[in-house]
């Protein structure tokens, strides 16, 4: 950040007064303070002797946060159960376990890349190469920001400087500042991604100003916001370059799974040892998480894939940090990768594809000549969304015709931006979004944060057609309309 806040003693740590809130948690709170109002409304309506309204309170429809609806795979929840409720004994005591968790779970991690990225079809894949992982290098975490943590602070040292992207998961920022390193923003490409070729640019422009070299890299792959994903060959050559350069690169994938055939999935373990002399893995470390394809974001539970030379030093800040991942949540665990939960799981990601395309068509196209009461109108779908190859996210770009940054008229009102779009959305609709500022740079020039939103799709498909028809009016019958006025006042008043 350019600036800290002084710290007056009774606000906190001067590092906490640089992290920026994590906005779509501000969303949700928000959300759920609606959803009481609305629940207090009806209670009061229901004891009036005059009203008949038995249909409840109206829902707020959440597509503000990436929560997937369902809930963790039946046999998970059952294994929870059993291992809460069975007759205590010696090996039921739901203690501490091995810091890097139950020897089981990582086994079972193990054969999980064995599975996945050695079988099947190999076009475009590096399948022979795969570093299997020794059990020793696998993590069991408090979900993935316990992952977060624990490399960050094993990988980088204060002031180090670490790359992330432009458009991106906003607590690798949040935590990176908060442990004192130094972000250095990579903007992404007409693809929204980084690949080789923008953080080639980066190294290279910071070598010819003599800025601090970069340690690292951390990205996502299905990416959280865009939902763009890399290809095997633009994975393969960031891990050749990282490799080069001597970058700990931080390959986090927790959406993998979450995909819809546009573009292969592949893991950073495919490429770990390429441009290396030792063929081993010395700079890649893997994240993934049991909160999304999974279904269990509530059971704090995660993972990690670290090189050798960085399992000591992970070991000991788990031992200080957590102790361990919870216990509970790894004994159920083991049931992730039995056939019948993976059958379930992959009906989560077929709900995924119907909800997908159920936001997708309701954007405008170049070639639609049907149905165009019911949709965005001006928004469209070639221009104004990311792609959404993966995960369970539409990121969507306002663009200049659809904001109005500038205060106008004679009382000031305010700005007309996806914040604005976001907040009048919820109050008017009761459907929660997330706004751009959450996901983009904050020094951006542009103001990007300002023209962006995200939609979560990780619900169920009622609630995102019942939500998106709501969108729409909005759009259409409100949103609009005020961007024209705004915009008309404001060349009114250049003009005068």
């Amino acid at each position: 950040m350019s600036s800290k806040k002084k710290n007056d003693g009774n606000s906190g740590s001067s590092r906490s007064q640089i992290v920026r809130s994590f906005k779509v948690m501000d969303v949700m709170r928000g959300a759920n303070e609606l959803q009481e109002k609305l629940n207090r409304e009806h209670a009061e309506r229901k004891a009036s002797p005059e009203t008949t309204d038995d249909d409840g309170p109206e829902k707020v429809l959440h597509l503000e946060v990436g929560q997937p609806e369902s809930g963790a795979p039946q046999a998970v929840a059952s294994a929870a159960v059993e291992a809460l409720t069975m007759p205590r004994a010696k090996e039921n005591v739901m203690g501490y376990t091995d810091a890097f968790g139950l020897t089981d779970l990582r086994h079972k991690i193990r054969q999980h890349y064995i599975d996945k990225y050695r079988s099947g079809d190999k076009e475009g894949s590096n399948n022979d190469a795969l570093q299997v992982p020794d059990v020793s290098q696998i993590v069991v975490t408090t979900g993935s920001s316990g992952a977060f943590l624990l490399a960050f602070t094993a990988c980088f040292d204060p002031k180090d400087t670490v790359a992330i992207a432009s458009s991106g998961y906003p607590c690798y920022r949040n935590i990176l500042q908060a442990l004192g390193c130094s972000i250095a923003t990579v903007g992404i490409n007409d693809e929204y991604k980084i690949t080789a070729t923008e953080l080639e640019k980066e190294i290279q422009s910071r070598k010819q100003t003599s800025s601090p070299s970069i340690k690292g890299l951390i990205l996502s792959s299905p990416s959280n916001p865009t939902g763009s994903m890399l290809t095997p060959q633009e994975l393969k050559e960031l891990c050749e370059l990282c490799n080069r350069e001597d970058i700990v690169f931080m390959s986090d994938e927790i959406y993998h799974g979450i995909s819809y055939g546009n573009v292969k999935e592949a893991t950073a373990l495919q490429y770990a040892a390429g441009n290396t002399k030792s063929n081993s893995n010395r700079n890649i470390v893997v994240i993934n998480s049991f909160s999304k394809y999974y279904s269990m974001p509530g059971w704090r539970l995660g993972w990690m894939v670290v090189p050798e030379r960085f399992v000591q030093s992970i070991n000991k800040l788990q031992q200080n940090m957590f102790i361990n991942a919870p216990t509970v949540s790894q004994t159920a665990a083991l049931k992730c990768w039995d056939s019948n939960t993976i059958e379930e799981l992959e009906t989560h990601v077929s709900k995924y594809r119907a909800n997908r395309a159920a936001i997708l068509n309701r954007f405008d196209t170049k070639d639609r000549s049907d149905d165009t009461q019911n949709v965005l109108k001006g928004l469209m779908l070639e221009t104004n969304v990311a792609p959404a190859d993966g995960g369970f996210y539409v990121y969507v770009d306002l663009g200049e015709d659809f904001v109005c940054m500038e205060p106008s008229g004679d009382n000031n009102e305010t700005v007309l931006d996806s914040v604005k779009l976001c907040e009048l959305l919820l109050e008017r609709e009761h459907v929660a979004v997330t706004p751009g500022i959450d996901f983009e740079d904050p020094e951006c020039p542009q103001n990007l944060g300002r023209r962006r939103f995200r939609i979560s799709y990780a619900g169920g498909t009622q609630i995102i057609t019942k939500a998106m028809d709501k969108f729409v009016g909005f759009w259409n019958n409100v949103w609009v309309p005020s961007i024209a006025a705004a915009k008309k006042r404001g060349s009114k008043r250049k003009l005068e």
